[in-house]
C-alpha cells in the first residue's frame, strides 16, 4: 500500500489536444462515449482515484466543447495553442503547468482510459525504490502506457518538438530505465480508430472472464514444419503471414489482445512475450511492431534459438534498439546477426512486396542452415 508521503510530489499530465483525424467522427474523440462516460471521463476518473500529488490536463483541438463537457474540479487545465504541431508541444504544455515541488510527473494518454488507479499507484511506489528517471509497465512482458518520468529527464522534454512523445528520450537514458510488470492489459488499450472502440466491449468481455490464454493454437497436420514468428499485426505482417503458410510454414503471432479468430493468418497466438513458451522447433523471427515492442521482443529472439531475426524499422530506430540490447548485456556477435532493415532489397514498396521481400530472405537464411 502507498503512503501519502510516498505519492507526494508525483504529478499526472494528461495528454488530449489530439485532432483525432483517424476516428473520422464529428465528435472529439476524447468526448466519445463508452458506457455512460466519454473516454476522457474514464482516465480522468482513474487518475483522480490514484495517488497524485496534482493533475494537469493539456487540451488543444475542440478544447471549448471538451472543457465545457468534463467536470474539471481538482485538475489544472491548460491550453497548448501548437497542438497542431504533435505531441511533442502538448509534452512540454503540461510540465510546464506543474508546481515547483513536483519530482516526478505520469504521462497519461487521454485515449488509454482504462488503466487501472492501481496501476499509476504501483508505478509511483517503483519509482520511489528505485528513483529511476523512466519508469515503464510491461504488461506480460508488453510494454505500454503510462510512462512515469523523473524531474530530472524535464529538460531534454522540454526541448522536444513535432509529433514526438517520450520514446524520443529512451535511447539516451537505457541506463535509467526501470520496467515493471503489471497485472493491467489496459496499460495496452488505445483508441485511436472506429474499429479500436469497438473492440472496447469485446475487451471488456474478456477481461471479466479473466486474461486471455498464453498461447491459443489451431488444429493442423502433426508435420513439423519451421515456424514463422511475427511480432505486429500491421498489413506487412499479415501479408507475411498469409504468404508463409503458403509456403508451408508454422506461423505464429506475437500480440497481448489480438484473438486466434481477429488473425486469420496465423496458426498460433503468443499472448505473453516470452518465446520459450512455443513449442521447440526451428523459428524464423520479424519483429515489425513498430517501436512498441521492438527491445524486448529482440531480446527474446536473441537470446532463444533463432534461426533468423529480421527487424522492421528504420536505421536509426534499429540502432538505437540494437545500442540498448548491447547495454543490457546482448553480446555484440549476437547482435550482428539481427538483419535490418528485414528484407531483400527488391524494391518492394507496397505492404505484400515487402512481405514478399521479408520472406525470401527468411528463406534465404534457411537455405544456409
Amino acid at each position: 500500500m502507498l503512503t501519502n508521503k510516498q505519492a507526494d510530489g508525483v504529478a499526472a499530465v494528461i495528454l488530449a489536444a489530439g485532432q483525432s483525424r483517424r476516428m473520422a467522427r464529428s465528435v472529439p474523440k476524447q468526448l466519445l462515449q463508452f458506457g455512460n462516460k466519454s473516454l476522457l471521463e474514464h482516465a480522468l476518473e482513474n487518475i483522480r482515484a490514484a495517488q497524485v500529488s496534482e493533475i494537469v490536463l493539456v487540451l488543444g483541438a475542440q478544447s471549448g466543447e471538451i472543457k465545457q463537457k468534463i467536470a474539471d474540479h481538482g485538475i489544472t487545465v491548460v491550453l497548448n495553442p501548437d497542438y497542431q504541431q504533435g505531441m511533442g508541444t502538448s509534452l512540454r504544455t503540461g510540465l510546464a503547468a506543474l508546481g515547483p515541488s513536483v519530482k516526478a510527473a505520469v504521462i497519461v494518454l487521454a485515449d488509454q482510459p482504462f488503466v487501472a488507479p492501481a496501476t499509476v499507484d504501483h508505478l509511483i511506489h517503483s519509482h520511489a525504490e528505485s528513483g529511476a528517471q523512466i519508469t515503464l509497465p510491461l504488461y506480460r512482458g508488453f510494454r505500454g502506457n503510462p510512462v512515469l518520468l523523473d524531474r530530472s529527464v524535464f529538460p531534454e522534454l522540454m526541448a522536444l518538438s513535432g509529433d514526438v512523445g517520450c520514446r524520443a528520450i529512451f535511447g539516451s537514458h537505457t541506463e535509467g530505465i526501470h520496467k515493471v510488470e503489471v497485472d493491467d492489459p489496459g496499460i495496452l488499450i488505445d483508441i485511436d480508430t472506429a474499429a479500436d472502440l469497438q473492440r472496447l466491449a469485446q475487451f471488456t468481455g474478456v477481461n471479466a472472464a479473466g486474461p486471455l490464454p498464453e498461447l491459443e493454437e489451431r488444429s493442423r497436420d502433426q508435420i513439423k514444419r519451421p515456424d514463422l514468428v511475427i511480432v505486429g499485426h500491421d498489413e506487412v505482417c499479415r501479408a507475411l503471414g498469409a504468404l508463409a503458410r503458403v509456403l508451408k510454414f508454422t506461423v505464429t503471432f506475437v500480440d497481448p489482445l489480438l484473438t486466434l479468430d481477429e488473425l486469420p493468418e496465423a496458426d498460433r497466438v503468443l499472448h505473453v512475450l516470452d518465446f520459450s513458451r512455443l513449442p521447440a522447433g526451428e523459428q524464423f523471427v520479424v519483429v515489425a511492431s513498430r517501436g512498441q515492442w521492438d527491445e524486448e521482443a529482440l531480446e527474446q529472439a536473441l537470446i532463444g534459438s533463432a534461426s533468423y531475426v529480421g527487424l522492421l524499422a528504420n536505421r536509426n530506430r534499429a540502432q538505437e534498439v540494437l545500442n540498448a540490447l548491447r547495454e543490457r548485456g546482448i553480446q555484440t556477435e549476437k547482435l550482428e546477426t539481427v538483419h535490418s532493415p528485414a528484407g531483400l532489397a527488391l524494391g518492394a514498396s507496397s505492404p505484400e512486396e515487402i512481405a514478399l521481400s521479408v520472406l525470401a530472405q527468411v528463406v534465404e537464411s534457411k537455405s544456409k542452415k
